[in-house]
Parts: C-alpha cells; structure tokens; sequence
C-alpha cells in the first residue's frame, strides 16, 4: 500500500498544489492562459514526440487494442446518452453533454502524468493511441449529435464535417502523435540540442499540467447538482473501466501495461474539455463544471483504489486467460 500511496500522493498533491495556489492568489483563470498554452501546445506535445519516435512501429499499429479501447468509450457514452435521454424527455444536446461527462476523461492533462508514474515510459504508446482515437471519436459525437438535434440541412452538414476535420487534425497532441509516429516509421530523430530541448520539455509536461488541472478545478462553477450526476459519477469512474477492462480481456493477448493503462485512462475523472463544449453549446454548463469537480475529488480514492488492485495483482492483466 505504501508503494501506491508513494505514486498517488505526488500525483493529486499535485493537483491540489494548484487548487491552493487559486484559493491563496484569487487570480481569474485568465491567469491560466500562458500556463496554458505550453502545456497544450508545448509541453505534452513534446512528450509525445520524444517517446513515440523511439518506439517500435509494430507497437503503433495495435489495431485490436485501438478497436477494443475505443469500442469501450462509445458504449460508455451511449449508455450515459441514453440515460440522459430518458431523464431530460428527449433534449438531445443536454443529453449529448451528458455522454460526454460519462466518457470523456482527462486523458490529456492526468494521461501522460499518472501513466508514466504508475507502469513507466512503456505506457506512453497506449496512452497516445487512445488520446488520439477516444478523442477522435468525441470530437465527432458532439458536433454530429447537436447538429442533428438542429436540423439545419445540407449546409449544417458540410460545417460540421469541416468542423470535425479542422477539431481532429489541427489538435497539437494528435499532430505530434502524427510526427512522433512519422519519426518511428522513419528512424529520424531531431539533432542533440534539439533532443535535449524536448527532454526539458517532457520533464515539464507533466508536473505542469497537473498543477493547471487543481487551479481549473479550483476556479470552476459550482452549479446545482443534478440527480443524474450520481450516475454520471460512477460511470465515469468505474463502469467506463470496467467495460475497457472485459472488452480488452475478451480481445486478450495484450502487454498487461497496456491493459492496464487503458483501465487507468478509463479511471481518470471527467475532462474539462467537457465543460469547454458545454459552454460552446450553451447547454448543461454549471452541471458539467460541477462534474469535473465532482469526480475530480472523488477520483483521488477510485484510482488510488485501482492502483493498489493492480500492483497488489488483486486484478489480474486477463479476465479471461487462455
């Protein structure tokens, strides 16, 4: 336990350093802008380079662990869109948030961080596979879904397709994902100083990020908790891992890091990307603020709980071994 408690506690003291920080110096989260924009376009992209174009290529193209892992999000969010469907009557873009707040979890920021403390540097290719493809596939379902609870015709149909695109392919984690998978395929790797550079830069990523997750917590709206928030909560926390968990046992025959920092990823607490979309929409935003929030805290014992069930080997690699 003391060895799980040794990953865990750095990880949310991180977090919580930040939400300090915000209750201490009462900076708007303007504050955050610069922060921001190196740990997005910056930082992490730096890690996924650096770690991807020195990895195996055989390693990149796992397309049963891609299906499997990405499989998991969709019915996670269906199952949560549907719930939602049920409980609004019907409004579509409100339940649409709420797949999204069941689903989408803050692989971006708490991913890489949380990943590498726990299995090491191996777990950075699942990591950035899923990143890439779970998010491919929320950056589709929001706008397809608001688009056709719209129903603005043809021309609504080009936007939204131009807005997936540009959403996908402009991302700076799937762009150096893209380049870091390039440099793989290529055996290419940048000159020393430039190397040196990007291993400054992966070292920050991390540390970083979690410290502007705790502030965007900190200063986040603390809306009216709906009812639906009390399954949104567990969904997000632990049905969305145990259905990666059964998918990816039932596919079987993956590295058990691998499974099991797709079962982490699956852990994580709802993305503020949630409530960034919610906002863009104008629908459900003090719910979803108040999602982050909810299964952020909550997640400092859920996967402080996994963890020790993975490195205690409570919870094995294979549901199902052969």
């Amino acid at each position: 336990m003391s060895e799980v408690l040794s990953m865990a506690l750095p990880f949310f003291g991180l977090i919580g350093l930040g939400v300090a920080a915000a209750k201490i110096w009462k900076i708007d989260a303007g504050g955050l802008a610069w922060m921001n924009i190196f740990i997005i376009y910056i930082a992490l992209p730096a890690l996924f380079f650096n770690l991807l174009s020195q990895t195996a290529v055989e390693e990149l193209t796992n397309w049963g662990f891609i299906f499997g892992a990405t499989l998991a999000t969709y019915i996670t969010f269906s199952l949560c869109f549907c719930v939602g469907v049920f409980g609004s009557k019907g409004d579509i873009p409100e339940s649409t948030i709420q797949g999204l707040a069941g689903a989408y979890g803050n692989i971006g920021y708490m991913g890489p961080g949380i990943a590498i403390a726990a299995f090491g540097e191996p777990s950075i290719v699942p990591v950035a596979l899923i990143f890439c493809f779970d998010n491919t596939l929320h950056f589709v379902m929001a706008p397809l879904l608001m688009a056709l609870s719209g129903g603005d015709g043809k021309e609504k149909a080009w936007k939204v397709t131009w807005q997936v695109f540009m959403r996908i392919f402009t991302h700076p984690f799937i762009l150096a994902t893209i380049v870091g998978v390039g440099a793989a395929v290529l055996e290419w790797q940048p000159p020393q100083a430039v190397g040196r550079m990007l291993t400054y830069l992966q070292g920050a990523a991390a540390p970083c990020a979690l410290f502007a997750m705790g502030v965007t917590v900190a200063l986040a709206d603390r809306g009216r908790i709906p009812k639906v928030v009390g399954f949104l909560v567990p969904a997000k926390l632990l049905i969305h891992p145990v259905i990666v968990y059964v998918i990816l046992s039932w596919i079987g025959d993956f590295e058990p890091v691998w499974v099991y920092t797709a079962v982490l990823l699956a852990a994580l607490p709802t993305a503020t990307n949630v409530f960034v979309i919610a906002q863009q929409y104008g629908v459900w935003v003090a719910r979803a603020s108040s999602m982050v929030i909810a299964t952020t805290v909550i997640s400092i014992f859920t996967v402080t709980g996994l963890l020790y069930a993975i490195t205690s080997g409570v919870l094995p690699p294979d549901l199902f071994p052969s």
